[in-house]
């Protein structure tokens, strides 16, 4: 699984660099500046910032907007840079700040004039960011503080970051791996994908999927419409989707989920505080280890248990309630019309 997280960080930071054989179009060193502080934002590009650099500076790509590199000579991009857009690249007070915006935002600008600037950044791990582009991909790397991040249309490709991270993708995928602390992730259309990261991580998609993996703390994984799927979750866990399937195995924690008309299957490896499910429509699949005390409230269309050791209660064709070895952590399941299949092993 890391592996292949590996690969899509690669992917996202081979875009965002355009291609490991353009020349920049302009490179400013950064190594006496102290940078602590990344603002950039730019109106078509990419944005990458990776933390740690041995070598500090700032790549400028630019090409024009329908990707043909070859139409346009150096000397014609220098001058359409300066009669259209506002573009600056400064450092002042230990921060850096990259900005490529349209002069004329009044949407008469001819846009067969415009150009693709992206901003490839190499910066200390300490160093805090805020970046937006409206079009492009954001990728971030080995970085330690305040991040901010926003595109409206690309990807977010994150590896290895610490501090409060907070980032969010009007259509694009979010890729997020080797992190930690506070993370809150949003896309309006893309999949999400979490991979060995720990903390307070809250991850919302309208539209896309949402996997995790290897994930430790208070997560909070909601999508609309998608599938939620989790493997090897530690901590508190709350799993939300309004018409997809969910799906959670070998999970070490407390946890919550739902969905409005999909499946839901859920195995524990080790219990938490409590276990409650919901589904309005469609069957759900619980498994519990052995030899813990419970309290169960399970109710749906059709629920089936194997043997319950050691239990005092009621078990109907529609319910159980009551007590396993004394009672002792809630599970609570609620299955509406669909079947209720659970296990204890």
């Amino acid at each position: 699984m890391k592996s292949f997280f590996s690969l899509l960080l690669a992917a996202g930071l081979c875009q965002v660099a355009q291609a490991q054989t353009e020349t920049p179009f302009q490179t400013k060193s950064l190594k006496d500046a102290g940078i602590e502080k990344v603002t950039a934002e730019t109106s078509g590009g990419n944005i990458s910032v990776t933390g740690g650099a041995a070598d500090l500076r700032i790549d400028v790509y630019i090409r024009p907007s329908n990707g043909r590199i070859s139409t346009l000579s150096k000397e014609d991009i220098q001058k359409r840079l300066e009669e259209d857009y506002d573009f600056k690249v400064t450092t002042e007070n230990h921060q850096l700040t990259a900005i490529a915006r349209p002069k004329d935002r009044s949407g008469s600008y001819d846009w067969k004039r415009a150009l693709s600037i992206s901003f490839v950044i190499y910066v200390p791990r300490n160093v805090a960011t805020s970046l937006t582009t409206s079009g492009g991909n954001v990728a971030l790397a080995h970085l330690a503080g305040v991040q901010d991040f926003r595109t409206s249309g690309g990807n977010l490709s994150l590896d290895d970051l610490t501090g409060n991270i907070k980032g969010s993708t009007s259509g694009g995928n979010i890729d997020i791996k080797d992190s930690k602390d506070d993370i809150t992730l949003i896309t309006s259309g893309g999949n999400v994908k979490a991979a060995n990261c720990d903390g307070k991580i809250r991850l919302t998609t309208s539209g896309g999927n949402v996997t995790l993996d290897q994930l430790k703390g208070t997560i909070d994984a909601t999508t609309s419409g998608g599938t939620v799927r989790a493997t090897t979750v530690g901590g508190d866990l709350s799993a939300v989707t309004s018409g997809g399937n969910v799906h959670l195995e070998n999970l070490s924690c407390s946890v919550r989920a739902s969905t409005s008309g999909g499946n839901m299957t859920v195995s524990l490896k080790e219990l938490g505080s409590f276990v409650k499910l919901a589904n309005s429509g469609g069957n759900i699949s619980l498994d519990l280890p052995g030899g813990k005390g419970l309290d169960l409230h399970i109710t749906g269309g059709k629920v089936k248990a194997g043997t319950l050791s050691n239990f005092s209660g009621t078990v109907e064709d529609d319910s159980i309630d009551g007590k396993i070895n004394g009672g002792g952590i809630p599970v609570t399941v609620k299955g509406g019309s669909g079947r209720v299949t659970l296990s204890i092993k």
